[in-house]
């Protein structure tokens, strides 16, 4: 018990968190906080962020939000340096800053060529760039630290055509690439201290999808019809469900283990429907 205790131990660990007033970044901050992890919060929405931190009811010992833009690289370094004042390190990056919007999304009445190209853009950026600025910030600090576990979010879009999300689709396929490449960058440059993985969230019910795949009433939409088909366990994620991965990817008993995505899916990946 004492070996495991030691190999999974996170207590007194820094972890940062983007994307930290959705659904996925508290859960994963919750579980962070009761392993004993002080977190650093960041969105771009200051209201959003003060609701969630007040409701964890933790001290600024344990947990601390700031607001951030993860496309502003100025922004980004001045919270870096917040962080470190409070902190003294980051140990754990959790890049959980995305998502989609209407915007960039075919519409059931429409084909790629009616969707306007700024939307497209808008969406690739917030996924792939606030990922790839993010990283080059805070993990900076975890090499001159020479240790430091990266955690990226994936998507099941990028094993699948997966129908009207064509930006977030393209994003998620960069963020798979690039969490490669940072893995082998650093791990030759600044030693075998520092990890990149990612995680690849099956179908889970946000506030984001919710209408596109469930009805008023809680029934299924076709869309939702089709994820059920898909996924042999015949249900929905939870998003409590992620934590345990990221949990063991910030943790020792994944020190070998970098450059990888591991899918969270309920078998939605590996089943060909028939």
């Amino acid at each position: 018990m004492e070996y495991l205790n030691t190999l999974f131990n996170l207590n007194g660990k820094v972890a940062v968190l983007t994307g930290g007033g959705g659904v996925l970044a508290s859960e994963m901050a919750q579980a962070f906080l009761n392993a004993g992890v002080k977190v650093a919060l960041l969105d771009i929405n200051e209201d959003n962020l003060k609701k969630k931190i007040a409701a964890f009811n933790k001290s600024e010992d344990e947990l601390i939000g700031l607001k951030c833009n993860v496309l502003d690289e100025q922004i980004l370094k001045d919270v870096n340096d917040q962080i470190l004042k409070k902190f003294g390190r980051i140990d754990i990056l959790v890049n959980a800053a995305g998502g989609n919007t209407a915007g960039g999304t075919v519409g059931l009445d429409q084909t790629v060529f009616d969707l306007q190209y700024e939307q497209f853009k808008k969406v690739s950026e917030l996924n792939f760039n606030g990922t790839v600025l993010p990283t080059f910030v805070f993990g900076k600090t975890m090499a001159d630290q020479k240790s430091g576990s990266i955690i990226n979010i994936s998507s099941m879009a990028t094993y699948r055509s997966i129908t009207r999300v064509v930006g977030y689709s393209a994003a998620k396929a960069a963020v798979d690439n690039f969490t490669k490449w940072m893995a082998v960058e650093l791990a030759r440059k600044f030693g075998d201290g520092l990890r990149v993985n990612a995680i690849a969230p099956g179908f889970l019910i946000t506030e984001q999808n919710r209408t596109l795949l469930t009805n008023k009433d809680g029934s299924l939409t076709e869309r939702g019809k089709d994820v059920f088909h898909m996924t042999p366990f015949k249900r929905f994620g939870d998003p409590s469900e992620l934590v345990g991965t990221i949990l063991f990817l910030a943790s020792d008993a994944a020190k070998f283990i970098t450059g990888t995505i591991i899918p969270i899916d309920g078998g939605f990946n590996i089943f060909s429907g028939v």
